[in-house]
């Protein structure tokens, strides 16, 4: 798979070209990472924005493939901030891949909800006046979530994946990329302990955008540890 893929569609508001290709090692094992490039998308449509998928073992017309659709997060997956489980789930779900030998995480950089990080900041700001992360973006003007997976849906196509099983809480991501044509056969949930900066984040999104996530412990901030694929089926309820 070394061929530009060019995807365009015409109902698509973005258009996606593989770039490269190399060989990952990582702390959870080996990895081959993909770069695309995308035009057209996002909040504003402007700049063309490069995309990585990170995939184990061979992935090329896979059924019920595990894949995390995961956005950027540069607050907590580069500064190691707190206040979201973001970073977790992307170590979570590259071990999960590897242990399974087989599956994808398509990363896309779309920060903050595809708000932006300079949006993303002002939003916290917001936050620590007392509004959640819904109430913030609003205050801003912005839309609750404003991320778009065309790309997603591209990568997908590149790799001739027939379906897949995503790793989410999120029921709205499965409902966009099936919307999109992607063939979604199940969900395996990537539940993450809350703590002390995480748990308002958490609950916000448990209660106000329909995440598929525990109820938050009687203990501020406490929430039982499901770091593994058995914690998260006890913690949902869910066959995975």
């Amino acid at each position: 798979m070394h061929v530009p893929l060019g995807v365009v569609r015409p109902e698509s508001p973005s258009q996606t070209t593989w770039i490269a290709s190399a060989e990952l090692p990582t702390k959870v094992g080996p990895l081959k990472v993909h770069i695309f490039r995308s035009t057209g998308g996002g909040i504003d449509g402007a700049a063309p924005v490069e995309h990585a998928a990170l995939v184990a073992g061979d992935i090329a017309d896979a059924e019920d493939l595990p894949v995390r659709v995961h956005s950027e997060c540069i607050t907590s997956e580069v500064f190691g901030s707190l206040k979201c489980d973001c970073r977790d789930q992307l170590d979570w779900a590259k071990a999960e891949i590897v242990r399974r030998g087989a599956g994808a995480i398509l990363y896309l950089r779309q920060e903050g909800r595809g708000i932006g990080l300079g949006n993303k900041i002002r939003a916290y700001e917001l936050q620590a006046r007392g509004m959640d992360t819904v109430d913030a973006n609003r205050g801003l003007g912005l839309p609750d979530d404003a991320r778009s997976y065309d790309v997603a849906r591209d990568m997908l196509d590149y790799f001739r994946v027939r379906s897949v099983r995503l790793m989410t809480n999120n029921p709205d991501k499965v409902a966009k990329l099936r919307g999109l044509g992607v063939v979604v056969t199940g969900r395996i949930p990537v539940v993450i302990a809350a703590n002390p900066f995480s748990a308002a984040y958490l609950e916000a999104k448990r209660t106000r955008m329909a995440h598929d996530l525990p109820a938050r412990a009687h203990v501020p901030g406490v929430v039982a540890v499901t770091t593994t694929l058995e914690g998260c089926r006890r913690a949902n309820g869910h066959r995975v």
